[in-house]
């Protein structure tokens, strides 16, 4: 059986892993003003946060409609027996919602499974990435599935901003609501925790901050796989790659700047240490 894999922009997979892994990405909409544009396709990371430090008008996400997923489903059964979408946290997003309804809607037979990661970002990503090489040796749809089943409780994140604005404005703030009410400057540590955002502690300087996220990946016994990101420092990202290096080499990173949809709730100040391993 041939299984294809399908995911949204919120993975925030580099480009050459989408084409070597022939991943299908639905793009997030961003609207930006009177402008629309599609997360990843009309604009580059680059060109959104120079946009975001200038602009006086804020952007805002919505959802991909449910003629993407059926125009992305349709096509890619055309050469796959079953088709495995694997969304950000719907606890996050309303994408699993209409990425399972639009199975409904295609025009070809094709078997759908979509599942919510629980996650975002380049965790999300791992997750996809795993169950691509899989889908590439052949594997069958059922021993997809269990590979990322199997992966979700072994994908973790931590991250921090300069303000938690970002999160407020867009409704993602989650648990970490709590931070607002401090009259001190901090830098907020955010992961997820069963596909909600929460706090993580909170630091009064960005460069304990950046320790905290040294931690982190110090606090794995085995790590697979690791991404940086780093919206526009991305010497902190260097910073962070070089003090973990003895346990991860740097060649094998995934470094990158946030998609626009993750910058839109995030904001410029933005870096996040993600994890595919295992503590014990």
């Amino acid at each position: 059986m041939s299984v294809k894999i399908l995911t949204d922009s919120v993975a925030d997979l580099p480009a050459d892993i989408v084409k070597e892994l022939d991943i299908a990405v639905i793009p997030i909409i961003l609207r930006w003003g009177e402008e629309i544009f599609h997360d990843g396709v009309d604009i580059t990371a680059e060109q959104f946060y120079e946009r975001l430090k200038r602009s006086k008008i804020p952007p805002t996400t919505s959802l991909p409609s449910p003629g993407m997923f059926v125009e992305a489903y349709d096509k890619m059964a055309d050469s796959a027996d079953a088709i495995v979408a694997i969304t950000v946290s719907s606890r996050m997003s309303g994408t699993y919602e209409v990425a399972v309804s639009s199975s409904r809607l295609m025009q070809k037979k094709c078997r759908v499974e979509v599942i919510d990661s629980e996650t975002a970002t380049m965790c999300q990503g791992f997750l996809v990435i795993k169950a691509a090489r899989a889908a590439k040796e052949g594997k069958s749809l059922e021993e997809i599935i269990d590979v990322i089943r199997v992966n979700m409780p072994r994908v973790d994140f931590l991250c921090t901003f300069d303000t938690l604005e970002y999160l407020k404005r867009g409704g993602r703030i989650g648990k970490a609501q709590a931070f607002l009410g401090s009259l001190l400057k901090i830098n907020p540590l955010i992961t997820l925790r069963e596909g909600i955002v929460e706090p993580a502690g909170r630091t009064h300087s960005r460069s304990r901050a950046i320790d905290r996220l040294v931690d982190f990946i110090l606090s794995y016994k085995h790590i697979e796989e690791l991404a940086i990101l780093s919206a526009t420092t991305p010497h902190e990202s260097e910073m962070i790659a070089k003090r973990t290096s003895h346990v991860f080499p740097r060649e094998r990173i995934f470094f990158s700047r946030p998609t626009p949809v993750i910058g839109t709730h995030t904001g410029p100040g933005f870096i996040l240490a993600g994890v595919l391993g295992d503590r014990d």
